[in-house]
């Protein structure tokens, strides 16, 4: 693989794209947002069931930090903002579908996937 380096792994892109997209929630919100050009806070919430105020606000920060997602702030009563992909944040959607892809062929069968889910 290019860039792979066994003596420097830390260094290689492979983990650079983890440290940029890796955790629980920042791939399914990327996915949101490809599928929708524009979410409001609340409809991301809305959709990401389980996830605490607190981790949605660091995760789109994070994904905001590193250029993937441009967060619009309107100043208005009640405050409104609305989140969208930026065209760096458009360029990993390839890479997205092509893990969307792998999942849909590899994952395991409904009861056996809620199994495994649980023990992450």
């Amino acid at each position: 693989m290019p860039g792979l380096s066994l003596d420097r792994p830390t260094e290689c892109p492979v983990t650079y794209t983890l440290s940029v997209v890796g955790g629980k929630w920042k791939l399914i919100i990327l996915y949101l947002l490809s599928e929708n050009p524009v979410l409001r806070y609340g409809q991301l919430k809305r959709h990401l069931d389980g996830i605490t105020h607190k981790m949605l606000s660091q995760q789109l920060k994070e994904l905001e930090i590193e250029g993937l997602v441009i967060r619009k702030e309107y100043a208005q009563v009640p405050p409104k903002v609305e989140y969208s992909l930026s065209e760096k944040g458009k360029t990993f959607i390839p890479i997205l579908n092509l893990m969307c892809e792998w999942g849909q062929t590899h994952r395991p069968e409904v009861a056996e996937f809620a199994v495994l889910s649980h023990a992450i």
